[in-house]
Parts: C-alpha cells; structure tokens; sequence
C-alpha cells in the first residue's frame, strides 16, 4: 500500500468486506493501527467481536471508540503506517443517537483530509441497495450513511464494493 493512499471498502452485512479490509492491512508494510467503532450492545456481538479479535491476532493494535473517532485518527495520523477503520456504519449509528451527525461527519472529513501520508482503510456498509424502509428513522440512517459513503469515496483513491466475498473495484 503506497504512502497516504485511502481506501474505501463497501459490502452488505456479511459481505465480506471486514475480511478483505484486513487482508489489505496485513499487505500494508510498516505500524498498522486498527480503529474499531461497534460497541458490544448484546452477547451475539460480544462473541462476533470476539472472533474478530481472534482472526486479526495480536500483532495489529486496537483502539476502540465511538462518537471521537475523527480525534482519533488525528491522534494516529502520522504515527502508523496504515489506519484500517472497522466500521463506519457503527460510528455514524452512535452519532445518529447522540443527535451529532452534521458536525461529527464534518470532523471526521476533516481528519481523513488531514492524514498525510498516512493510509487508510474505511469499512462501511452499503445500506442503499435493498428495499426502501419501512420506518421513518431507518430511511434516514440509509440516506445519512450513503452521503456518508459518497463524501469519503471522494476522497478515496480506491473504492471497492464486496460482494459474496469477491472485491469489485468500483474506482482506482
């Protein structure tokens, strides 16, 4: 992975886009930092965070956040080689809570634009693509979570959409 080089990597709910995330990391030469957005909400998800932390081994750090994550990546920006974050979708739900989507996506723009030659890897679900929903509030995180995806894909030299685990390069 060449210095600054951002990446944007889509994928439905268990697309397979955290696995091809990672591959990429382990391909990245130098300190890689993984930032990891979920918060443990019930035990299904303790345990499936759980693997995850297994399949990555323990030679790639772990920094867990949620609302800070834009203060988060200036922290490390500089510092490693690659940032992979894991995942967006989880950090704009958190944001939606708190009632702080407009300035928090704005700060975490910012940081992304702030990063220097350090790379990134942006995980995030492509929420877009199924049926319209039901509910008022989730058409409105679909809607807030493809901006969210279209912003960031600007700013990407890469944007990869995954599908039934196979990458499919959507830009370079």
């Amino acid at each position: 992975m060449e210095a600054g080089v951002r990446r944007l990597i889509l994928g439905g709910e268990k697309s397979g886009k955290s696995d091809h995330a990672l591959a990429l990391l382990h391909k990245a030469p130098g300190p890689a930092l993984l930032i990891a957005t979920a918060q443990t909400l019930d035990h299904g998800f303790r345990e499936r965070i759980m693997r995850h932390r297994v399949e990555r081994g323990p030679e790639i750090p772990v920094r867990e956040v949620t609302l800070d994550l834009p203060e988060a990546l200036a922290q490390a920006a500089g510092h490693y080689t690659t940032i992979l974050v894991e995942g967006l979708d989880y950090w704009l739900y958190a944001c939606a809570q708190a009632d702080c989507i407009n300035e928090r996506e704005q700060a975490l723009l910012n940081a992304v634009d702030s990063l220097g030659e350090t790379g990134a890897i942006f995980v995030s679900c492509e929420t877009g693509l199924g049926p319209v929903a039901a509910t008022r509030e989730v058409r409105a995180f679909v809607r807030g979570m493809g901006q969210l995806n279209r912003r960031l894909a600007e700013r990407c030299s890469e944007v990869v959409l995954v599908v039934a685990g196979r990458p499919l390069r959507l830009s370079e």
